[in-house]
């Protein structure tokens, strides 16, 4: 089998018709079910699994590697025909493909890039949107808010997801720019995507003192959370500039209320069925491409009508 990279503008992978999927049976390990884009991931994975009659068993790794693991084991022993994971830890990934590609089992990574992604098996491949991008976009609209200058505070996710290790890389790489570069990171600390997380590093940042012009966050949720933590000191949401990732229904409404001014969409449900899809072609010996890029979108309040429905 040819490895072969697909463009950001083709996803042809996902909308393209499958073959008959009768009777085969996919194993999803999911990260964690506790995450609103996970959530939707899931979602949307389970509906196109129905769709095409696949048998989809989902797991919830919990955010343990280990637990992680056994799940993808007892697929494994279990005889299912391919597997789908949301990683836990991008860099455990090589001991997933190994026991995969021992059982001759296809594998489609989803969503979060594996450390081995441009040395997968021929009968594994990766369906994700390209993190360079998120950050990017991101803190290039935040930059432009802030005419180029401003102190910045970062919502980082999980230090040990190379999501949230590009994202905040991005940021960084936009704010070395010489149009932002008049733009400071004063402080950064991993909320681990939640929103809850997100509340409570903001408040200790408050409590601190600490002068910002804007909140660039690798989620959404971990956005929010700084956003309640503000609004209850009596902060006026018109005077910072705050930003997520994935363009979550919660999100939205805060755009709406005026208080998230920057998110980019993640195609939830085109990333899920493109795994599913690619799980299925691989499991029928068919060719697939072995990366599929879908394509971050800006959102902002001019243009996020258009994404109400969409996530």
């Amino acid at each position: 089998m040819n490895k072969k990279l697909l463009s950001a503008v083709c996803m042809s992978l996902a909308l393209s018709g499958t073959a008959s999927a009768q009777e085969l049976k996919v194993g999803i390990a999911m990260a964690t079910y506790d995450d609103n884009f996970m959530t939707l991931l899931r979602t949307g994975m389970e509906q196109y699994a129905n769709e095409i009659g696949v048998d989809a068993q989902i797991e919830d790794g919990k955010n343990e590697v280990g637990t992680q693991f056994n799940q993808i084991q007892n697929f494994i022993a279990s005889g299912i025909d391919a597997i789908v994971v949301s990683p836990v830890d991008t860099d455990a990934t090589v001991s997933i493909s190994d026991a995969a590609e021992a059982a001759g089992i296809p594998l489609v990574y989803v969503n979060r890039q594996p450390i081995n992604v441009d040395v997968l098996p021929d009968n594994q491949a990766f369906v994700a949107s390209n993190e360079v991008d998120s950050g990017t976009l991101q803190t290039q609209e935040v930059c432009r808010l802030l005419g180029g200058k401003g102190k910045v505070l970062v919502l980082m996710g999980a230090l040990t997801d190379q999501t949230g290790i590009q994202r905040t890389k991005d940021i960084h790489d936009v704010i070395a720019t010489p149009e932002c570069s008049r733009m400071e990171v004063v402080a950064e600390e991993s909320g681990l995507w939640q929103r809850t997380m997100g509340n409570n590093i903001m408040t200790n940042w408050l409590s601190a003192g600490l002068e910002f012009d804007a909140v660039i966050a690798n989620n959404d949720e971990m956005a929010i959370g700084a956003i309640q933590a503000m609004k209850a000191t009596g902060i006026d949401m018109d005077k910072v500039v705050v930003a997520g990732v994935d363009a979550t229904a919660d999100a939205l409404q805060a755009m709406q209320a005026g208080e998230l001014d920057v998110t980019v969409f993640q195609d939830a449900k085109s990333q899920g069925r493109g795994a599913v899809d690619a799980a299925v072609r691989l499991a029928k010996g068919e060719d697939v491409d072995q990366k599929v890029w879908v394509p971050f979108e800006l959102v902002t309040p001019e243009n996020m009508q258009s994404y109400i429905d969409r996530n």
